[in-house]
């Protein structure tokens, strides 16, 4: 039993992430994920220190506040002269020391360490288990993680067009009336959810792995949104499962082995791709000049 909710786990991470990621993938945003994955130990640290416990919800709704407060800085710096690159990096950076600053001084003995935050450990999901009404109806993760993911797709599913309309032409979206700005925090605000969702149960790791590579596999394989949010996601999920049997098998890192499959298949995808693929680039440009 332990192995189906390992593997549905890493199913739900997968998910909540690929729709989430191919938003920032035609954003150009894709070490956002990255970025709020570090900075937000500041939020989890002083949740901890307002509540005195390592309630989810606290640590959620904290951190979830600081990832909005990384955005709006990365935003900030970026629309004041700083690349876009640098203010990612100042500022998560930054935040992510003050974080360490925090635990050290005020939680040094408590488990909000890097183990805690980064790097989790899926293998132990079934252990920590929700009780409702009397009853086990378990783990915690899997309501977490599931929650983050039905408020993704219905947020994203309510103002798809709107969310689309901002990817791709932010300028047109702004011009037909279109709050550009609000629907850019929604999306870093869905980010910051799942992506602390996925902390305390599978790490910071997975987590950046599949906002990124599913999805921009999946923009080498298809040039339709709808398309590439459906197969980033099975993609994400192909990587959970096939990641998951590797790691059994090779006595290694689950989340590690998730993400190396994740990229074994963007690799096969960066060669094999009909439209961006290098190989079939290359047989094209082979068949034109036998043709000229």
């Amino acid at each position: 039993m332990s192995d189906f909710w390992i593997v549905l786990t890493g199913a739900l991470v997968a998910s909540a992430c690929g729709i989430l990621g191919c938003f920032l993938i035609l954003r150009k945003m894709a070490m956002i994920g990255d970025a709020i994955s570090h900075s937000v130990l500041p939020g989890i640290v002083i949740a901890f220190l307002i509540s005195g416990s390592r309630d989810s919800f606290g640590m959620l709704l904290g951190a979830s506040l600081i990832g909005l407060v990384t955005v709006f800085l990365i935003q900030l710096f970026h629309q004041n002269g700083v690349q876009s690159d640098a203010s990612i990096g100042v500022v998560f950076t930054a935040m992510f020391s003050i974080g360490v600053v925090l635990v050290s001084m005020f939680a040094s003995k408590v488990d909000l360490d890097l183990d805690c935050v980064l790097y989790g450990e899926i293998a132990f999901v079934q252990l920590d288990t929700l009780t409702m009404f009397g009853m086990e109806v378990g783990p915690k993760a899997i309501w977490v993680l599931g929650v983050a993911l039905l408020l993704s797709v219905s947020v994203i599913g309510l103002f798809y067009k709107q969310f689309k309309l901002c990817a791709f032409d932010p300028a047109l979206a702004a011009a037909v009336g279109i709050p550009v700005a609000l629907f850019h925090y929604m999306l870093m605000g869905l980010v910051s959810v799942t992506t602390v969702a996925s902390f305390e149960s599978v790490g910071a790791i997975l987590v950046v792995g599949m906002l990124i590579v599913p999805a921009a596999t999946a923009y080498l394989l298809t040039e339709r949104l709808s398309i590439m949010i459906l197969y980033s996601v099975l993609i994400g999920i192909s990587s959970a499962v096939l990641g998951y049997i590797a790691a059994y098998h090779l006595d290694a890192s689950i989340a590690g082995c998730m993400v190396a499959v994740a990229g074994v298949i963007f690799v096969v995808a960066f060669l094999l791709s009909p439209s961006h693929g290098i190989v079939w680039k290359k047989l094209r440009r082979q068949r034109m000049m036998r043709e000229a």
